[in-house]
């Protein structure tokens, strides 16, 4: 089981629903905001605005916010946004990779570094452990867009890479340049997704017990509570026997 993707339901299950949500609505608006002022306001024109808006929709967050972002950024009172990217090793050597909207690079390069820092790990380089990783396009479907078998046709027709299927839903993963194409076709075949996003993918995984993967959860759990950071990733692994324990938990 790589990645930390599958822990976000315990991380949420365990924290405030309400304050959870209010940080991913500000986090979803900020991007929705960055997008429009980078590109249209108008999503049709702008397919990372596009994007941006139906992870949004896909999170529940209200019209009333999303218009409010769009407003935002067209109405040229946003934050100027720098977008940021930090590499490093948190326990056990997992590689760690943590993306950041920021209108101020010093504070969220001392709040990462300090995390890393108390975490046992150590912040590095650009480029340190993203070589690991692969930056590909995920496109998630609901458990009842079909079985695995009417999801598998429906990838390779539009032209997808890989799918993974649990009980949970479907995970579609196609190039980073594909994307919008593939998206738009399995859009046709299957209906709106739950959500569309780029990612990084780890090559291989690196295998933890259960003391270093509740150590890299509290990690990546204090990282995506700074309102700065937009993303975490990670390449750790852990046995089902440690993912029952940790979900037990």
């Amino acid at each position: 089981m790589a990645g930390h993707s599958q822990f976000k339901n315990i991380m949420h299950r365990k924290g405030r629903q309400d304050a959870v949500r209010s940080k991913i609505f500000s986090k979803l608006g900020r991007e929705i905001t960055v997008a429009a002022k980078q590109g249209l306001p108008d999503p049709a024109m702008n397919p990372r605005l596009r994007l941006a808006i139906q992870n949004a929709k896909a999170q529940s967050m209200p019209k009333d916010n999303i218009e409010r972002a769009i407003k935002k950024a067209a109405g040229g009172d946003a934050e100027n946004y720098d977008e940021v990217r930090y590499e490093g090793y948190g326990p056990g050597g997992v590689a760690v990779i943590v993306e950041a909207l920021t209108d101020n690079r010093n504070r969220t390069a001392s709040n990462v570094r300090a995390a890393f820092t108390k975490a046992g790990g150590a912040l590095g380089e650009t480029g340190s452990v993203s070589f690991m990783f692969d930056r590909v396009g995920e496109i998630v479907y609901p458990a009842s867009a079909g079985d695995a078998d009417k999801l598998m046709e429906a990838a390779i027709e539009a032209g997808a890479d890989d799918v993974q299927s649990d009980e949970g839903g479907h995970v579609i993963v196609c190039a980073f340049e594909n994307i919008g194409e593939v998206s738009k076709a399995l859009e046709a075949l299957l209906g709106e997704a739950e959500s569309i996003k780029t990612v990084w993918k780890p090559q291989t995984g690196a295998p933890v017990d259960e003391d270093k993967a509740q150590s890299v959860l509290k990690l990546i759990a204090t990282l995506e509570d700074d309102d700065d950071v937009q993303n975490v990733y990670a390449n750790f692994e852990v046995s089902d026997e440690v993912l029952a324990k940790l979900s037990a938990a």
